[in-house]
């Protein structure tokens, strides 16, 4: 099959999924709808990522909070050169739970206040799964503060091995904390709950009530990640996946607020490979650029 032959499927396929059974909600404004690139995975320097999404038409980038001064200008003078926003990313994998939390603390704070360009938001990998119920809400409590204090808005991931790895957890976290908000990866819950969540509709609609950020990875019943949501055999796993945006999407239209989306399809192991020569099956940076552009044409007017 000739490149312009394969290159016509997938846009056919990209327009059919962005008009199939209509979203019941469009943004009126581009701007209202802000998508990012995801470095996970890149293999060159902060300049020419910035310059690889810039060319691709992404609005800015999600990384994690740069540790040093250095690499904090480094970031800093891509984003400006190339006229794209930030979201950061903050989170530990220290074990120790003490620990853990002041890591977290010092990386909420420094994200929130030493970065001379506002972040557009800070995603947090949020605790641990094996934390208690009161360990983990320390962290809601210090980015709640920490929000009321800059004005930045600060989200929970739903992910494998934090805080909110699962649907029912997340659930108690949500009736307890009114001001938490989350990131949506459902993504995890798919792999966590070896289902499209059709026996926690409840719970899902009570979790999307509360999304200020995706990440628009699909995961699938046995894995987070789908090895190309292109390809026709995972076409119940993308449907479930585009009526939980749609969810969102349509709340924020109501509400007028502007959402931000990651296209977080990540590499390898995340991406699946080859045996043996571990080549992956498929190309990590056109699917991150197919999903943005399939949000551009469902949920943009």
């Amino acid at each position: 099959m000739s490149t312009a032959i394969a290159t016509a499927g997938v846009i056919s396929g990209m327009e059919t999924l962005a008009g199939e059974n209509s979203a019941p909600a469009r943004f009126e404004n581009r701007l209202s709808l802000k998508i990012l690139g995801t470095n996970w995975g890149f293999a060159g320097s902060t300049d020419q990522f910035c310059a690889a999404i810039k060319k691709e038409g992404y609005d800015g980038t999600e990384m994690w909070w740069p540790g040093t001064k250095e690499k904090q200008a480094e970031l800093l003078a891509a984003l400006k050169k190339y006229g794209l926003e930030v979201g950061f990313l903050c989170g530990s994998g220290e074990q120790d739970y003490a620990r853990h939390l002041d890591q977290f603390k010092k990386q909420i704070d420094e994200a929130t206040t030493r970065f001379e360009m506002k972040p557009l938001y800070i995603n947090c990998h949020s605790g641990r799964d094996h934390f208690s119920y009161e360990q983990n809400k320390a962290f809601i409590d210090h980015t709640t503060a920490a929000t009321r204090k800059t004005g930045i808005p600060i989200y929970h991931e739903t992910h494998r091995g934090r805080m909110l790895f699962a649907a029912h957890i997340t659930r108690n976290f949500i009736e307890k904390n009114p001001e938490l908000r989350l990131t949506l990866d459902i993504s995890h819950w798919c792999n966590v709950h070896e289902s499209l969540l059709h026996d926690q509709q409840e719970t899902v609609s009570l979790a999307l009530s509360r999304v200020g950020h995706i990440h628009s990875r699909i995961g699938h019943e046995e894995g987070p990640q789908v090895n190309d949501p292109r390809a026709p055999e995972w076409e119940a796993a993308v449907k479930a996946h585009l009526a939980w945006w749609d969810a969102v999407v349509e709340q924020k239209v109501k509400s007028g607020e502007t959402l931000t989306v990651l296209t977080e399809f990540g590499p390898p192991d995340y991406l699946p490979t080859l045996p043996y020569t571990r080549q992956p099956l498929a190309d990590q940076w056109a699917i991150n650029v197919y999903m943005m552009q399939l949000f551009r044409k469902r949920y943009v007017k």
